[in-house]
């Protein structure tokens, strides 16, 4: 980078707040502003080192320089039939020349040669061209022909396309808005042609003021003087100290960023008027290139393709086929011959893709700073987003790691596990109709243990740490929200009007009212017509919901046939274990269902949101968001729900099971407990889908990709291309931007939380994902897909609300699966009333001595019919055959449902309560970032005060007025 010396820095003091216009573009390029980042060897194909030699167009070009342009396109239409006469080197040479102002792509349809002639078109030969132009024309880069104009945006089309008229219209207006438009066909496929984009600094400074983009004007003090010193005195000592300390390995290194400058300026909202103001060093890099995409985009969005006041916009033209797509361009190739150690990083793709993208990155902290500059401040939130997630999953997964291993030490001196294996004279009552016989208790020695892991005394504990967990999770991602965005100067940015949709304005262009923002007539969808199209949408969704809760119900169907063969199975293994295999066929075949209503699903919801007709994209996102993580969520769940809350509950005692359709007898819990089958159920479901969702998100990416290259390198007359080709043949982004990628995390954020107390590993498998899933998407974003649109944002959006109600529904579900699901309420209610502890105030393993025994009731099995005697066991609370009242429920029975009853209540409470005084003792905003915020809106109006009574004294000084101390 280029650094400042003593004397440019007192030179920079003296005039950089009071330079005039005409100061502005005289002076030469000194040190880019904060808002840009450039690394410390970057080529030409990354950045534009040619200042002051861009001719821009007027900003609101007169009627005469207007007259001029519509007729140069009249004249543009009238030699369209002359389509591609001339060669294609000579069109490649060519430039047209019309006026000192302006810069005209090629014809779109090419001239013979008396129309060139007579357009003053000059073709360069090879051998008059200059060393400098020959490299510019011979190296694929970022420029125009003329090696100058950098290109900020791609316009792609076919020429078989009908839509010319719409095209041509739509480019010469673009010209007339100040852009800089040039054509070049492709090298690989003769029917596409590509539109390059370059706006001006004139245009830039006007449109930056219509969008209220904050740019630099002066670095920022925060502090008196004696504060100042004292910090720091304070800093110098702390950094002293921690040079001392062992350095984290997980922070990049300062020389690794060459280009993240710890300089910190104050921002205001750009105005031309006031441009003495800013801190403009260089008018080629002032703007960077995120912030010129995104204007023009904003251009591309509000010129019109014909009369008309709805016939503007480069989305209609991309959905009526009038071009291909359009997208920024990436910042050159992410790989390089030369180690970036030594030879330093090419751009900052390059940049990105070494320090983010590898990976043997995996372990460093994400550099948010340069990929805000380079994706944008949406994206940048999401990666911000998920890397927050993830290092909060890591207090998470050691916890459950620990309550894991907790049962892992304890599951040979467990007591119940030492009475079910010890159980060789207790005979369980068979679990099935007909092929099921009597087994002993002792033969579920494995299960019992097994269950011990994930239901022992820590599972109480960390349920509430997790509910607890949740809630510091989100406070806390809202104060670091408040911080980035602080830091991305986003506090008073508020989201621009979006544009009607396309499709909204086609649906309702006949009827209008005018806005009450605008004042302007715009499309209006009457109230009942909103209503019904509503009300259509959630009948939808009901009937997709039926849907899934089909599907667990055939799951079910097949779980109850599947239970009887695998019961006699000819191999031993499965008809010993038949439980086992009965469970783990189950979840593969839902797992299956799963993916495929999925794809349903997705096509469902598309539908039902484009039905709703949503006025804006930013209602259709969230409405089609909101649609997707209901079906997919209910679609996961629906089946933990099943076996968490209604597994063997329902299906009756021996001499009176229940059956479904008189047919099939209903499934019964282990002899264990059910949540062998639940933490089963959530473990297959996980692993698989995150692995499948990995696969797919990269997988098909780079299979497409490697096809399109294999394509190109067949052809032999293929050289290196241009890096907007390159561009081209990449995968562009997700239709529906990031809610893809939001939806995956949010559903493993429901994993996490919703049933962690039936499978505690749960975050600890969502922490080795997410490791993954960064760099995979890092990985993604940096070399597989187009550059997306660099749109900023000041939050996740309606995520952020699905959270929050994600973990109210935790601790419910989290109650449930405790007092219900586990076996820890009969434990607690049989220590501390029924066992050899009983009125003694505490519970140990000891206290569980004969738990088992009275956990289980006796069935006479001579009921049965004859051949049938003897006794035989069963999970329940019910009298011996030999009483009074035989197979009546106990009084134990009664104890035990008001326990569970009392648990849910005071476990409910009592977290709610905390979560709830944890959120009130986290302000959203620290407190030192909201006196920053507060102290800088205060000077950056006296800074602007007296920059402007600087600026104006010197004026009437240079013009030989009288000086004045005052204000003019």
């Amino acid at each position: 980078m280029v650094h400042h010396s003593g004397s440019i820095q007192s030179f920079k003091q003296q005039k950089g707040m009071n330079m005039n216009k005409n100061e502005i573009q005289k002076e030469q390029p000194l040190k880019p502003s904060r808002s840009q980042t450039h690394p410390q060897n970057l080529s030409k194909h990354s950045s534009c080192n040619f200042p002051n030699q861009i001719q821009p167009q007027p900003s609101s070009p007169g009627p005469s320089a207007a007259h001029k342009i519509a007729d140069h396109g009249r004249k543009m239409d009238k030699i369209e039939s002359n389509l591609y006469k001339l060669s294609s080197s000579a069109i490649s040479d060519s430039c047209l020349d019309v006026g000192k102002d302006s810069y005209v792509e090629e014809s779109e349809h090419g001239t013979d040669e008396a129309q060139l002639i007579k357009a003053k078109v000059t073709i360069r030969k090879p051998e008059t061209m200059t060393k400098k132009e020959k490299k510019v024309a011979a190296t694929p880069s970022l420029f125009f022909k003329d090696g100058k104009k950098r290109i900020d945006y791609i316009l792609v089309y076919k020429k078989s396309s009908l839509q010319v008229e719409r095209r041509s219209t739509f480019e010469r207006n673009l010209r007339e808005e100040g852009l800089m438009l040039e054509r070049e066909q492709s090298i690989t496929n003769s029917d596409i042609m590509f539109v390059k984009i370059h706006c001006p600094w004139d245009t830039l400074c006007k449109y930056a003021e219509r969008m209220n983009i904050r740019m630099p004007f002066r670095k920022k003090c925060y502090y008196t003087d004696w504060k100042n010193r004292t910090l720091n005195s304070l800093y110098r000592k702390t950094i002293q100290l921690r040079s001392w300390l062992p350095k984290n390995p997980m922070q990049l290194d300062k020389e690794a960023l060459p280009d993240l400058e710890e300089t910190d300026c104050y921002t205001a909202p750009f105005s031309q008027a006031r441009m003495h103001h800013f801190t403009i060093t260089n008018k080629d890099t002032f703007f960077n290139n995120s912030t010129r995409s995104r204007i023009v985009h904003h251009v591309l969005q509000r010129t019109q393709y014909e009369d008309g006041k709805t016939k503007m916009g480069i989305n209609k033209l991309l959905n009526n086929g009038t071009y291909e797509a359009s997208f920024p361009p990436h910042e050159g190739s992410y790989q390089s011959r030369h180690p970036i150690k030594t030879h330093g990083a090419k751009n900052h793709r390059h940049l990105l893709y070494m320090r983010w993208a590898c990976w043997g990155m995996w372990y460093k902290y994400q550099p948010l700073d340069l990929i805000r500059r380079y994706f944008g401040e949406k994206i940048g939130l999401y990666f911000a987003w998920l890397g927050w997630y993830t290092g909060m999953l890591i207090p998470a997964a050691f916890v459950g790691l620990f309550v894991f291993l907790y049962g892992v030490f304890t599951m040979h001196s467990s007591q119940v596990s030492k009475e079910i294996c010890q159980a060789t004279e207790i005979l369980m009552c068979p679990m099935c109709e007909r092929n099921c016989m009597l087994q002993k208790l002792n033969e579920s020695c494995i299960y019992a243990k097994v269950t011990h892991l994930f239901d022992n005394g820590g599972t109480v504990f960390f349920a509430i740490f997790m509910a607890i967990w949740a809630t510091v999770f989100l406070e806390f991602w809202k104060r670091r929200r408040a911080v980035l965005t602080y830091d991305w100067d986003l506090i008073d940015w508020e989201e621009e009007e979006e544009n009607v949709r396309p499709q909204f304005e086609r649906k309702y262009a006949q009827v209008e009212r005018v806005n009450p923002i605008t004042g302007k007539p715009e499309p209006y969808q009457p109230f009942m017509d909103k209503l019904v199209r509503l009300m259509i949408s959630i009948l939808g969704i009901f009937l997709m919901i039926s849907l899934v809760l089909t599907t667990v119900f055939a799951v079910v169907v097949y779980r109850l046939v599947a239970m009887e063969h695998f019961a006699s199975f000819k191999w031993y293994f499965v008809k010993k274990y038949w439980q086992f295999a009965t469970s783990g066929t189950g979840v593969c075949i839902n797992f299956v269902i799963i993916m495929f209503l999925n794809v349903v699903y997705e096509k469902v919801a598309y539908f039902l949101t484009n039905l709703e007709q949503p006025r804006t994209e930013l209602e259709w996102e969230n409405s089609y968001a909101l649609k997707m993580f209901l079906f997919q969520f209910v679609n996961l769940n629906s089946s933990i729900f099943y076996i968490a809350f209604f597994l063997g509950r329902f299906s009756g005692r021996p001499g009176k099971y229940n059956k479904l359709f008189d047919r099939w007898r209903l499934e019964e819990c282990h002899p264990s407990g059910c949540l062998i089958d639940l933490c089963l159920q959530m473990s297959v479901i996980m692993v698989l889908k995150q692995t499948w969702n990995n696969f797919m998100e990269l997988g098909y990416p780079l299979f497409h990709n490697w096809w399109t290259q294999h394509k190109i390198k067949r052809n032999e007359q293929v050289m290196k291309l241009p890096q907007w080709e390159k561009d081209w043949n990449l995968q562009p982004m997700n239709l529906h931007g990031l809610i893809d990628e939001y939806l995956e995390m949010v559903l493993q954020f429901g994993f996490v939380t919703i049933f962690v107390a039936a499978f505690p590993l749960a975050p600890l498998l969502a922490l080795m994902n997410n490791i993954i899933e960064i760099r995979l998407d890092a990985y993604k974003f940096v070399t597989q897909w187009r550059r997306p649109l660099p749109a900023r944002a000041t939050n996740i959006g309606i995520w952020y609300g699905i959270l929050e109600g994600i973990g109210v529904l935790a601790v419910i579900t989290n109650a449930f699966v405790i007092a219900i699901t586990s076996d820890y309420i009969p434990r607690f209610v049989y220590a501390f009333r029924y066992g050899p502890c009983k009125g003694q105030g505490y519970s140990q393993e000891r206290c569980l001595k004969g738990y088992v025994n009275s956990s289980l009731s006796v069935f006479d099995l001579s009921e049965l019919g004859p051949g049938h005697s003897g006794y035989c066991r069963y999970r329940d609370y019910r009298a011996p055959p030999w009483s009074s009242h035989p197979y009546e429920l106990t009084l134990q029975f009664w104890h035990v449902l008001a326990a569970r009853l009392a648990f849910i209540i005071v476990f409910e409470h009592l977290v709610f309560g905390i979560k709830s005084f944890i959120a009130y003792l986290i302000p959203d905003m620290p407190k030192d970032l909201s006196d920053r915020v507060r102290r800088e809106k205060y000077l950056v109006q006296e800074m602007m005060y007296d920059a402007e009574l600087e600026h104006l004294q010197k004026q009437r000084k240079c013009h030989g007025k009288q000086y004045h101390q005052e204000w003019p």
